[in-house]
């Protein structure tokens, strides 16, 4: 096999191409067309509060003129710190519109985690949720930031959840006195000064930059995977080739997914733009409010993560919604259990399919079939235009159908590279290949598996998280000598996070003292779910703690409690 043959082809139906034509456009163009074809169809609902394609447009040109009026100029950096809301999507276009990079945030950052990002990027201007502006008025004195915009959930409730929303902040303490200057604005305020004019900043090429969407990658620290906008047209006419059956200006799109990571921004975000169909805004994952809105509202799609679905089969009222609206999911983030796949589909009677990708490309280039045979346990064949192939980790040989190496990937959606690290672009993208760290195999027909991953990282609940990061904040508590952290498996989140903890000698310290220490300093979805006191780790020969072995030792033990 020569690594570039297609043996997959022969399973796509007639409606799927295995070649498509990319227009030489901005991702902002499919904003302006569904405006075009679709002004008055709701592109987002959000809590009971609805925007046509028309105002939303109407708003992310104000917005675009606004960033321009406070000096936001082409290829600038805007970090976007905000919950799935219309003030994300919003932000998000009209950045891209001024020709300015796009830099998605997670509001659940902590100090570290957003200062690294801050500083790595450069990013001058950042529009957030008012719940996090301490978090950014914390670290902005060793950042670049010049510039803070903020804006809350109740900018954009209808009344009177608006009013409800406020009142409740200020009862629970959760509401955040902002003091406006010349440099902390107010998001709604601005887009009242502004006007509706277009704002089109001279597009070169697909190859200008749209997004650095961060990512560990396959070696290590977060870093900045540089997405095109040919890269994200790319992955939006591929889904929209892949779900052959979707009609523009009839869909609704249930968005859950966050789209500050790159799933949620390409699969629901950029998705539901290109096809005009109504995204339907999940702020976060809460299982009541998504059966609540499924049942309400009738979206057609669901892109989403194993935990979300294992969340509401496991409801207990689930029998008493009707989720039949739903035609087809696409699971990604994280393996898919077959059991859950088919426990959702009869409770639908839509398709549940398993998908792979990666931040570096943009992000998906395997994915089942929607609406045709499926192979259980796999991600699926390679989408238009992507070949995959499995090499030895070592040599780089590429291996025949049914034998275990690395899974690598090239297409149109791959990233330019990693933000001003182009020794470590080198290292994963050679003549076009872009190397997953994924151990995986390809069967005859095509359809590709993923085994293990190469590198340690985490998936729990779809978000990343890397060992080293929690353990160099484990390392800061003064009565910890040693620590280790492994992924090990969980029913709900897939995998979860357990510390392995040497004390020093004479020390003490509770696991409920560990977690408070971590909460303080990490995102809540990478804090320690379980620890263990030892008095020793497994080392190699040179001094290394060996993960693998803790992670073995973990498997047994859930094999002698499942005997």
């Amino acid at each position: 096999m020569a690594g570039t043959e297609r043996i997959w082809l022969k399973h796509y139906p007639p409606e799927v191409p295995a070649k498509l034509n990319y227009p030489d456009i901005p991702i902002t163009r499919f904003l302006i067309d569904a405006a075009k074809d679709f002004p008055d169809r709701d592109a987002v609902i959000f809590l009971g509060k609805r925007l046509t394609f028309s105002q939303l447009l109407d708003q992310v040109y104000r917005f675009a003129n606004a960033l321009k009026s406070l000096g936001v100029k082409r290829g600038e950096r805007v970090g976007i710190m905000l919950p799935n809301s219309p003030q994300a999507i919003i932000a998000y276009y009209a950045t891209l519109f001024l020709g300015a990079v796009v830099v998605q945030i997670n509001p659940l950052y902590m100090r570290k985690e957003l200062e690294h990002q801050l500083k790595d990027s450069g990013t001058e201007t950042i529009v957030c949720l008012d719940a996090v502006l301490p978090k950014v008025r914390e670290v902005e004195p060793v950042t670049e930031l010049k510039r803070i915009i903020v804006t809350g959930i109740k900018d954009y409730l209808p009344f009177p959840k608006n009013w409800l929303f406020a009142l409740k902040s200020k009862i629970d303490g959760t509401s955040v006195k902002v003091e406006y200057n010349d440099h902390v604005h107010s998001f709604v305020r601005l887009l009242k000064k502004a006007l509706p004019k277009p704002v089109d900043a001279v597009y070169e090429s697909g190859d200008d930059l749209a997004l650095l969407q961060y990512t560990g990658g396959t070696t290590g620290l977060a870093k900045g995977a540089m997405l095109t906008h040919r890269n994200l047209v790319v992955n939006c006419l591929q889904a929209e080739a892949w779900l052959y059956k979707a009609k523009r200006g009839k869909d609704k799109i249930l968005g859950a997914l966050p789209f500050f990571h790159v799933y949620g921004m390409t699969v629901v975000m950029n998705f539901a733009i290109r096809l005009a169909s109504t995204i339907i805004l999940v702020p976060k994952f809460d299982r009541d409010l998504i059966l609540q809105l499924i049942n309400k509202y009738r979206p057609t799609y669901f892109p989403g993560a194993p935990t979300m679905y294992v969340g509401l089969i496991n409801h207990p009222s689930i029998d008493q919604y009707d989720l039949s609206s739903i035609e087809a999911c696409l699971s990604g983030s994280a393996p898919l259990p077959v059991e859950v796949q088919e426990q959702f589909e009869k409770l639908t009677g839509g398709r549940l399919l398993e998908g792979y990708g990666m931040t570096e490309t943009s992000p998906v280039t395997h994915s089942n079939l929607v609406w045709e045979r499926v192979k259980n346990s796999t991600i699926g064949l390679p989408w238009p235009d992507t070949d995959a192939r499995i090499v030895d980790p070592e040599t780089g040989e590429v291996l025949r159908p049914g034998e275990v190496g690395e899974l690598q990937v090239k297409g149109p959606q791959v990233m330019k590279g990693y933000w001003n690290r182009p020794e470590e672009t080198k290292q994963v993208l050679k003549d076009g290949w872009l190397s997953t760290g994924d151990i995986g195999r390809m069967d005859e027909d095509g359809y590709f598996y993923i085994i293990d991953r190469k590198k340690d990282t985490i998936i729990a609940g779809g978000f990343n998280i890397y060992p080293r990061e929690v353990e160099e904040i484990l390392f800061e508590h003064p009565a910890i000598e040693e620590a280790s952290v492994v992924g090990v498996p969980d029913p709900y989140r897939g995998e979860t996070v357990k510390a392995f903890i040497v004390l020093k000698k004479g020390q003490q310290v509770t696991e409920d003292e560990l977690n408070q220490f971590c909460r303080a300093r990490l995102a809540s979805y990478k804090v320690p779910r379980l620890y263990e006191f030892r008095d020793e780790l497994p080392k190699s020969s040179v001094g290394k703690v060996l993960r693998r072995v803790l992670v073995e030792e973990e498997k047994v033990k859930l094999q002698q409690k499942a005997q």
